[in-house]
C-alpha cells in the first residue's frame, strides 16, 4: 500500500487527538498558573530573611566575619569603614546594591529590603566588632 493511504486517520481518532492536546495544553496551562501563584518571587523571599542569612548567603564568602579575601585594607570593620568614608547604613547599602571596585552590586539578588537588612547587619556587627557567633 502506499504510505499516504496508511497516514490518513479516520475522523474520529484525528477528533480525540486534537480532544487530547488542546486537554493537555489546557492541563499545564493551569499548572503553569498555579505554581506561578504559589512561588514569590526570589526578591520577595530574600527580602524577608533577615540581614544576617542574607549576608551568609551572599557576602560571607569574600567578607568572612567582616574580613575581605581578596582585598585585605578593604574589609568591613569599623575601622576600614570610616578610613574608606562609608561608615553608616546607608553608605553601606549604596555599596551592597550598586558595588565598589571589584566588588558587583547586589541590588538585583537581594531587592530593595534585602539591601537595607543586610546592610542594618553589617553596620550593627560592625559597631560591635563583628563578633564570632
Amino acid at each position: 500500500m502506499p504510505s499516504s493511504v496508511l497516514s490518513i486517520r479516520p475522523p474520529a481518532a484525528q477528533r480525540l487527538q486534537e480532544v487530547f492536546s488542546r486537554g493537555f495544553a489546557v492541563v499545564a496551562m493551569l499548572v503553569w498558573v498555579a505554581l506561578v501563584a504559589l512561588v514569590p518571587p526570589a526578591h520577595a523571599a530574600m527580602a524577608s530573611s533577615d540581614g544576617a542569612q542574607l549576608f551568609a548567603n551572599h557576602c560571607a564568602g569574600c567578607h568572612i566575619h567582616g574580613g575581605n579575601v581578596l582585598r585585605r585594607g578593604k574589609t568591613l570593620k569599623l575601622a576600614a569603614l570610616e578610613r574608606q568614608g562609608v561608615a553608616s547604613e546607608a553608605a553601606i547599602a549604596a555599596i551592597a546594591a550598586a558595588g565598589v571596585g571589584q566588588m558587583g552590586g547586589y541590588a538585583n539578588v537581594l531587592g530593595e529590603d534585602g539591601v537595607q537588612a543586610v546592610a542594618a547587619w553589617v553596620w550593627d556587627q560592625a559597631q560591635a566588632g563583628w563578633p564570632r557567633s
